[in-house]
């Protein structure tokens, strides 16, 4: 199953939303911000890919009153509120495929960039507020993200990864599957291949704000597991209940 075929079959599994909260690992700040426009752009934040890439236009509606409510009931920090940013691939590659209609207002939460793992993680507690009022919150990274290592020959070899890779995908999963946070937390402390698979934080962290906001009683399902040119994983993580 590749990522469009995942998003859309995930989709239709979750309640329907009044409005999407992303976290995204392209927006880091110092402080954290929420977009409060009320048409954000689509930002195509890379480079080198093929030309229709920037031409995908997601025009969701933004939700200034979202915005402000996300200000209100997060106190761990101060959250400004935002007008330049827009929505950038990190959230509409995603997104698109949940809601290819794009009739679902969506804002964006930065990373602060000076803050610790723990931090996020209790900032990301808050969030849960906005969860019982049926806001989506969505977290967009990589579980394995290391461009450096990107192995450009085997980017037709479906599944191909390696070992550090590998290890670091398998104990990933079981401290998701088994509600060890504390270990995601403390990623730094777990050795070589973690070292290699997130040799910097901005595409983990997303997944610290999903585990957050899990409760007692909810699933954790995993889908699109699959790993990309030996260094990336597109595996996906699914807190809560279906439709």
């Amino acid at each position: 199953m590749n990522l469009r075929q995942g998003g859309r079959e995930v989709g239709k599994t979750l309640p329907r939303p009044k409005a999407i909260l992303c976290v995204s690992a392209h927006w880091e700040t110092r402080g954290t911000l929420v977009t409060a426009m009320e048409k954000p752009t689509t930002i195509h934040d890379f480079g080198g890919f093929p030309p229709k890439l920037y031409e995908v236009q997601y025009p969701a509606p933004g939700s200034p009153e979202l915005a402000a409510e996300a200000k209100k009931i997060l106190t761990k920090t101060e959250v400004g509120l935002d007008q330049k940013w827009g929505l950038d691939h990190g959230c509409w590659s995603v997104v698109k495929h949940l809601y290819p209609a794009a009739d679902v207002p969506v804002i964006q939460m930065s990373l602060d960039y000076y803050q610790s793992p723990q931090a996020h993680y209790d900032l990301a507690k808050e969030l849960s507020a906005l969860r019982k009022k049926g806001v989506l919150i969505i977290g967009s990274g990589n579980l394995v993200h290391n461009l450096q290592r990107v192995a450009w020959d085997k980017l037709n070899e479906p599944g191909f990864a390696f070992d550090w890779a590998t290890e670091a995908s398998e104990t990933m999963r079981r401290y998701i599957l088994n509600g060890d946070h504390k270990e995601l937390i403390n990623y730094k402390t777990q050795g070589r291949a973690f070292d290699l698979a997130i040799p910097t934080p901005e595409h983990f962290l997303p997944l610290l704000y999903i585990l957050a906001l899990k409760e007692d009683s909810e699933e954790v399902s995993i889908f699109n597991d699959k790993s990309v040119a030996g260094s990336l994983s597109m595996t996906s993580v699914k807190i809560g209940r279906s439709n």
